[in-house]
């Protein structure tokens, strides 16, 4: 062991600086990767913060700084000095002190708002029997730990009367304590006052509490019936008697109001020390309450107060309590605190509890009416009317004025504590927090007054009034949040300043104690002087607690006398120290003053506040700080005791403020931006005039600025909450009214650029997406579908004949495509069933038409015509025979609207080849989503069976009943994407036997019935053509296939194609209007040398009007031409009977050759 130890030191032996020089160079990386660190830490943090400044949230605070010190030594060790009778004299004042401080924070805490919650939460639904009782259950321990409360504070209020009554005695007997001739110790006064104070405010609450009284009746009673028979409560009756003894001792010390009276009231006189008959104390008492008046009185109601208010309830008190005890009254004093009530005619307990002073002296001193006049009591009434209505008026001024001040303060203490010079000017900082504090407290007492003297006096508020107050609790707000956001600044500067005035205390001390020394007389006093002083600079001498507060406080009554200080440094001392007690309690101090618990008592002007937010708009940012007012409630609110748990209570309020913020802000927000987004949208139709300067501007932006707002265990984000209603909305109205989505779509467009707000796409289904008619509706309706639609045969697209819109419906394979998806590829047979049912009923009609005797009998004349004179017509069907048929039809009747019989026989015909060309359209979108669908199956040729897979590797049987379904499925679609089913095989199929049946001879003269028809089609097409350029365009085309289609299924069904070839109609046409041509352009020559301009003109009118004609035919031969592709013209019927036979030897084809063969299948290509 010890050659390692040696070995171990020779290792550590540094010959030379080479191992430092590594570490250094690695606590350098080391350190540089750290800087690194933080700054990306620091830059992530700002990048996700939206806050400004570097404070914590407000609404969030995981960790808070407190700066209030605490003292871990005892009183007894701090007060030490040479002279053992003034240590225990200050001792026991200092300990009572203390003892009353705890007593008043303990009421503070527990039982005020205990029993002020009491029966909260049960005002909007009726109570059940028993629940009241129930309720009054619950509240007993808190009743009896406020019966042990309220006589541990009568026992301190006792010794401490005694402890002052045998410390100011002239009785010589008494045991001999210091000389305090001219020793006043006010602070124990100013404690005493505090506890008074609690006592009053507890009588308080309990005489206003009418609930309270109610269930206690409603309690009592119970008992009664309990008492009865207890048996049947399941009660022991031996515990019945204590029970109800500690129920009258509860409710005649605390229930009956006489908390105080029975304090005041108690014997102080022990027969060790006299109190009643001591006249050197009564004098010291009265000359205490006078001098705390004194103070207290020049700054109430003035800018400067701080907590005057409370201390003068607490003078009140002492004033009764030495009435009481010595039976002498000052009236002088009297007159001064009767009269406060011209400055401040109520005050605020606690709460919504008002106290007024006056009533109290009245009810305390049964005197006093013999010394105040009727008139002096009405002369109170009377000015608590005039002092609010005086409030009222001045309200919105006072507002406008504290708005400035507090702002031009909240600017100050961000320039001020931002500079960060070492030789900075404490005075100022100190002068400019304590200025916070003060704006504080005089916000409180304002909101406080005027808003419970209204409940109290039941006088009603206007709305002006509501929200000038509304306004000044955000200023009160404001002020706790900028000293929120400025706690690292605060802290560090308040220690400075602690410093800096225990300095400029101590340096009065010590001048202090050269004046005593210089003094050679020695004397007892002058001994207590010089030990009070130098226990006043020891306490300085650390940090400034409360404890070591109060001893300096005290043992400056004693120090003080002598004439140890000059007047004006005494003055200066006493400011000091009220500084000092102001900096080093005030977050205590700023906690009082900027609490805003009473709103709860006041909730009922928040809906009217969010209304004037959403009115108001721009400064929207405000309700934040309502919103942190209104989380002050929660803290009381959880200590009331009553319900099952405080949590019922705080939901019932939670649900109240957003109901209300839903009903007067959000929904109306949401509604807003719904209605500006579609006006926005819709201003191509006429709406109400927008004028932003006649109306008025409405800028919703301002609320999507407001960062999350927290309330109890969750955030109201607006931003968020429009844009799900948005997103909502949008989706739900799109779904049923499918054609709007691209209105919707602008309107979130807008939203986004207007407002910022990002909403998610609507991703509805497939339906929704160019959907246009759905399968299903134009099945159910195809009569009504193939007369209002026009068909494209090249671009195989349907297109609206007329629209009350301003644009048409269009359908094409796309939207076939898409509805085939959603509802299936079933659909396409049952869609080709209703057609097949559907060309039934309209071949009837045509076959009525063709059957009728006028119709028959003409087209058997035009026949036998053509056959006669086919020689001389150079086998063409005459021009002229099918102009005359067209003219002469007109004859037989015309409908209403001027339509002749060959027009709607040539309708007719347009709808069977308009419902063809929806089955040549079905087919193909069904081919369309097939392929789409099977893409993914890399051969059709060679198609993996699952099932077969799934079984050779054991898989579970869920597995393979998978796997089974999958090759279902992809089977089915190689089937439907190999056959791709001829439909119109079929239906030519499914008619043709009939169409060719020598019974229905009739319809063979069809073919002789085209060219009068074709002229007809042809003249109604130009004339649809023409209406295009017309302003009214009722009756306006460009296409109408559906003729063409209709003519070469019909001729396919009659197997007439050779037979309407045989006309050579087309050419007959062509011949006609070439020939028609020439004699004009022959006209046109001779006119030329004649120089006839109007003839001229109309030749040339008449050579456009041919060329059009000649156009039209073209187009109709061309259409026709491409339609008869499709029913294969080139094969009449016995040739396509001996096909089939040969095809059905030859055998099935393969998937590859259909799959090769629907690549180049027109019925695929978008160009059909």
């Amino acid at each position: 062991m010890a050659m390692m130890e040696e070995k171990w030191e020779f290792d550590s032996f540094d010959d030379g600086s080479l191992n430092k020089i590594v570490g250094e160079i690695q606590l350098k990386k080391y350190g540089k990767f750290m800087d690194d660190y933080a700054s990306q830490l620091k830059s992530i943090e700002d990048a996700l913060d939206d806050s400004i400044g570097d404070a914590w949230d407000f609404t969030l605070d995981p960790i808070a700084l407190q700066f209030l010190p605490y003292e871990q030594t005892s009183l007894l060790e701090l007060i030490k000095t040479d002279n053992k009778v003034l240590n225990k004299v200050l001792t026991v004042f200092s300990s009572l002190c203390c003892e009353m401080s705890s007593l008043k924070h303990e009421a503070e805490t527990k039982f005020y708002h205990a029993l002020l919650f009491y029966g909260e939460g049960e005002l909007d639904k009726v109570q059940e029997e028993g629940e009241a009782q129930v309720q009054m259950g619950r509240m007993m321990p808190v009743l009896q730990e406020l019966l042990c409360f309220v006589s541990r504070c009568y026992e301190v209020v006792r010794n401490t009367v005694q402890q002052l009554g045998a410390l100011h005695t002239s009785d010589r007997a008494a045991p001999k304590t210091i000389d305090v001739s001219q020793v006043h110790f006010q602070p124990v006064y100013e404690h005493l006052g505090d506890l008074l104070t609690v006592l009053t405010t507890l009588d308080s609450i309990v005489e206003t509490h009418t609930i309270l009284t109610d269930h206690w009746t409603l309690y009592k009673r119970m008992l009664k019936s309990v008492r009865h028979n207890p048996s049947r409560f399941g009660v022991a009756e031996d515990k019945l008697r204590p029970f109800e003894k500690l129920l009258m001792k509860l409710e005649g010390q605390l229930l009956d109001g006489v908390i105080l009276q029975n304090c005041i009231e108690q014997v102080f006189d022990e027969p060790s020390i006299g109190v009643a008959r001591n006249s050197v104390f009564a004098e010291e008492f009265l000359l205490n309450i006078r001098s705390l008046f004194s103070h207290m009185e020049a700054r109430i109601g003035e800018s400067n107060e701080v907590d005057q208010r409370q201390k003068f309830v607490g003078v009140c008190g002492l004033y009764v309590l030495h009435f009481q005890i010595f039976r002498t009254m000052d009236r002088k004093l009297f007159k001064s605190l009767w009269d406060v009530y011209k400055k401040v005619p109520a005050i605020t307990l606690t709460g919504n509890i008002v106290w007024y002073p006056n009533d109290f002296l009245l009810n305390k001193i049964k005197q006093a009416d013999k010394w105040l006049d009727k008139k002096a009591v009405l002369a109170v009434k009377q000015f608590q009317t005039q002092y609010l209505q005086q409030r009222n008026q001045a309200l919105a001024r006072e507002t406008q004025t504290y708005h400035l001040q507090v702002a031009a303060w909240m600017v100050k203490v961000e320039s001020t504590l931002n500079q960060k010079n070492l030789m900075e000017d404490l005075t100022s900082r100190c002068t400019l927090l304590i200025q916070g504090i003060l704006y504080a407290y005089s916000l409180s007492h304002l909101i406080k007054t005027t808003m419970n003297l209204h409940v109290s006096m039941n006088k009603p508020m206007t709305k002006t009034a509501v929200l000038s107050l509304c306004r000044l609790i955000e200023l009160l707000k404001a002020i706790d949040h900028t000293f929120h956001r400025r706690t690292m600044l605060i802290a560090d500067s308040i220690h400075h300043i602690t410093q800096h005035l225990c300095f400029l205390a101590m340096t009065s001390i010590e001048t202090a104690k050269k004046r005593v020394k210089s003094d050679k007389k020695y004397s007892d006093k002058a001994l207590d002087v010089m030990s009070a002083l130098i226990l006043a600079e020891n306490a300085l001498n650390g940090s400034m607690t409360k404890e070591r507060r109060l001893i300096i406080n005290l043992a400056m009554c004693v120090g003080a006398q002598m004439k140890a200080f000059k007047e004006d440094e005494l003055t200066n001392f006493q400011l000091i120290m009220k500084k000092l007690d102001m900096i080093c309690d005030i977050r205590q101090r700023l906690h009082a003053a900027c609490d805003c618990s009473f709103v709860y008592w006041h909730r009922v002007v928040f809906p009217l506040y969010v209304q004037d937010v959403y009115e108001d708009r721009v400064d929207a940012q405000r309700i934040h700080y309502m919103f942190a007012a209104l989380r002050d409630c929660v803290a009381p609110m959880q200590q009331s005791k009553h319900l099952d748990s405080p949590q019922t209570l705080l939901d019932i309020f939670d649900k109240e403020i957003m109901d209300s913020m839903h009903e007067h802000m959000l929904d109306r927000l949401c509604r807003d931006v719904e209605t500006d987004l579609r006006l926005s949208i819709h201003t191509h139709l006429q709406l109400d005039d927008r004028n932003p300067f006649k109306n008025g501007l409405m800028d919703l932006r301002h609320f999507f600025m407001i960062r999350p707002i927290r309330f109890f265990n969750s955030f109201i984000n607006i931003r968020a909450y429009v844009t799900h209603y948005l997103e909502r909305t949008f989706y739900n109205l799109t779904t049923v009214a499918l054609h709007d989505w691209k209105t919707y779509g602008e309107m979130r467009n807008l939203a986004e650029q207007k407002y910022g707000l990002n909403m998610m796409e609507a991703h509805l289904p497939t339906q929704t997406l160019e959907q246009g008619l759905d399968v299903l509706e134009i099945m159910r309706n195809i009569h009504i579908f193939v007369s209002k639609y026009l068909y494209n045969l090249n671009n195989q697209i349907f297109v609206e004949m007329s629209s009350n819109n301003k644009h048409l419906n269009t359908i094409n394979i796309r939207h076939i495509a898409n509805s085939i998806r959603t509802h299936g590829s079933g659909i396409m047979n049952t869609t080709v069933n209703f057609t097949f049912q559907f060309l039934r009923k309209k071949f009837f009609i045509f076959s009525q038409f063709l059957y009728d005797e006028h119709i028959k009998s003409r087209l058997i004349k035009d026949l036998r015509f053509f056959k006669e004179n086919h020689l001389q017509t150079d086998q063409k069907y005459p021009f002229d025979r099918a102009d005359k048929f067209n003219r002469g039809i007109r004859k037989l009747g015309m409908t209403p609207d001027g339509q002749s019989y060959l027009d709607q026989f040539r309708q007719l015909i347009t709808q069977i080849g308009n419902a063809m060309g929806y089955v040549r359209m079905i087919r193909s979108g069904g081919l369309h989503c097939c392929s789409n669908a099977i893409r993914f199956v890399p051969d059709l040729d060679d198609i993996v069976t699952f099932e077969d897979l799934v079984k050779d590797e054991g898989l579970s049987e869920e597995c393979q009943t998978s796997a089974k379904h999958l090759d279902t499925v992809i089977s089915d679609l190689a089937k439907n994407f190999a056959e791709g089913t001829e439909y119109f095989k079929m239906l030519v199929d499914v008619f043709a036997p009939e169409f060719r049946n020598p019974k229905n001879m009739h319809l063979r003269n069809f073919y002789i019935i085209l060219p009068p028809l074709t002229l007809n089609f042809v003249e109604h097409s130009i004339t649809s053509k023409e209406k295009l350029n017309r302003k009214n365009k009722v009756g306006a085309a460009f296409t109408d296939d559906g003729f063409a289609m209709g003519v070469a299924y019909i001729l396919k069904l009659l197997d007439q194609y050779h037979d309407f070839d045989s006309l050579h109609w087309f050419q007959s046409v062509r011949e006609k209007y070439n020939k028609e041509k020439r004699q004009i352009h022959q006209q046109l020559q001779r006119s030329q040398t004649v120089e006839d301009e109007k003839l001229q003109q109309t030749l040339n009118l008449t050579v456009r009007r041919l060329d059009v004609y000649v156009q039209e035919f073209d187009l109709l031969y061309y259409s026709l031409s491409s339609a008869r592709i499709f029913f294969r013209a080139d094969k009449t019927a016995a040739e396509e009977q001996e096909e089939k036979k040969e095809e059905a030897n030859r055998g099935p084809p393969s998937n590859s050759d259909v799959q090769s063969a629907s690549t180049s299948n027109p019925h695929t290509t978008g160009q059909n």
